[in-house]
């Protein structure tokens, strides 16, 4: 997980030109559109002032030249109040070209690391529709940007991978929907998110584009440039899997065929599958950077090959996390303990394990004299904890616990409920918190406080509820 990064602001003026732009670096303390959304965890991620609707992102790379790329982004978005200047976030490139629905930008500077301010040739009112295009070219810097064996690229990487490769409102809580037109040399292929479009050569290259249809967390973006082996499938209902596979990973057909499977038990579990694709990027090896497996909205990305454990975890982020995404980076464990308690649900459900005896039992045995296990709060962990192990291991205890102590109905009525409310959108854990309760009928107070807030193993009344009463210790 990337270490944050603190931008250092401009205090003097500066100007340089570079392509025909002025860059002017200026003081942006209390100007409209500055950089932050104010996220308590990472404080400069994101940009306040306007609501990206759609990025339209033009890129070209060739394996020639691995630490090179050329992009042409254009933003669509509305101003949300009065901007004289706007923000977006860009690690790295040299930007070549700025315009604001056509008009060249009057000025543009760069802050700190991720900064790109842009000042439009006219203010733009609130509530007015608006494009920002972005064209520049260079290294690709930022953590995300995993470059592979044979001379191929993926990006993917949490909680920043976006703005290695394109100026975006790097924040969960600004989704967008997605194109992608990319460019390689013939004979290489190019994976994205959600459903493919035309294909077409010009010589010695070829143009690949992919459409996500449904608003998408800027780090669920992703770019896989490799000689992918392409194997397609459908899910029951008819929605397209499209899987890719780098030289030299694994191609599982037993675990690739049970894909469709999974979707559909854990659309049993949470609601309807929420996108209009499916699938799986697998490129070649772990490069001890990298993730091991990403949830990248519609289509998973995994290193080397994937199995029924990561293929239920990522896919279960396709719900918890990707059409239901968080509010601010507190509340990581609306994405992280459902995805891992989905593994414990599809344990249950496909080879009948029993889940109080078996898992619970397990884990309590093995935590409950362990202080340190219990002292991250699952909501708020930290600055520097949002991703922490806690999440996974203590979040997925207490969803079976929250499951025992309301019972089957209000939990699994309570899961398909948030994912029906919020499609598509955001919300925080405190919001969870109250429609567990009000679907239950039962006052969860004390039972957050414990687990979800709380830094020390739960009382016995919380930690042993319903069913899992049999695991307490005699008197």
């Amino acid at each position: 997980m990337p270490a944050h990064r603190h931008r250092r602001r401009a205090t003097a003026l500066a100007t340089t030109v570079a392509a025909g732009i002025v860059f002017t670096a200026v003081p942006a303390a209390g100007a409209s559109g500055t950089g932050g959304v104010g996220d308590p965890y990472f404080p400069d991620d994101g940009n306040s002032g306007y609501d990206v609707s759609r990025y339209d992102v033009h890129v070209t790379y060739g394996p020639a030249r691995p630490r090179y790329l050329e992009g042409d982004t254009t933003v669509e978005a509305v101003a949300t109040e009065d901007l004289d200047r706007l923000h977006l976030d860009l690690e790295g490139f040299t930007v070549t070209e700025v315009s604001v629905d056509g008009t060249p930008a009057r000025t543009v500077s760069r802050e700190g690391t991720h900064e790109l301010v842009i000042t439009p040739a006219r203010p733009l009112a609130r509530n007015t529709r608006f494009s920002v295009r972005v064209r520049y070219a260079g290294e690709p810097v930022g953590k995300g940007w995993h470059a592979l064996a044979d001379g191929g690229v993926d990006v993917s990487d949490e909680p920043h991978s976006a703005t290695a490769w394109y100026p975006a409102n790097d924040h969960p809580s600004d989704k967008a929907t997605f194109r992608l037109t990319a460019t390689v040399p013939t004979g290489w292929t190019v994976v994205g998110n959600g459903r493919p479009g035309a294909t077409t050569t010009d010589r010695n290259t070829s143009t690949f584009r992919w459409y996500e249809d449904r608003p998408m967390a800027t780090y669920l973006s992703t770019l896989a440039i490799d000689r992918f082996t392409m194997r397609t499938s459908k899910l029951s209902d008819g929605t397209p899997v499209i899987n890719a596979y780098s030289p030299g990973s694994r191609i599982d057909p037993e675990a690739e065929a049970e894909l469709p499977e999974i979707i559909d038990f854990l659309a049993s579990k949470f609601g309807p599958y929420p996108f209009s694709s499916a699938g799986a990027i697998v490129v070649s090896g772990d490069d001890g950077e990298s993730p091991i497996a990403l949830e990248t909205q519609s289509r998973p990305t995994y290193h080397g090959g994937f199995f029924d454990a990561s293929m239920v975890h990522e896919n279960a982020h396709q719900w918890f996390g990707n059409s239901v995404s968080f509010s601010d980076w507190r509340d990581g464990c609306l994405a992280e303990c459902f995805a891992q308690y989905a593994g414990q649900l599809w344990d249950e459900g496909k080879h009948g394990a029993d889940l109080d005896k078996g898992f619970y039992a397990d884990m309590v045995e093995e935590s409950e004299a362990d202080p340190e296990f219990w002292t991250t709060r699952l909501y708020d962990p930290g600055q520097g904890s949002e991703l922490a192990n806690a999440l996974y291991s203590k979040g997925s205890m207490m969803l079976h616990a929250l499951r025992r102590t309301v019972g089957d109905d209000a939990f699994f009525g309570t899961l398909k409920r948030w994912q029906r409310d919020h499609r598509y959108g955001n919300a925080s854990w405190p919001q969870f918190e109250a429609l567990a309760q009000e679907v239950s009928g039962k006052d969860l107070t004390g039972f957050f406080r414990a687990w979800a807030h709380g830094t020390t193993v739960p009382p016995d009344k919380y930690l042993y509820p319903g069913s899992l009463a049999s695991l307490a210790p005699a008197g």
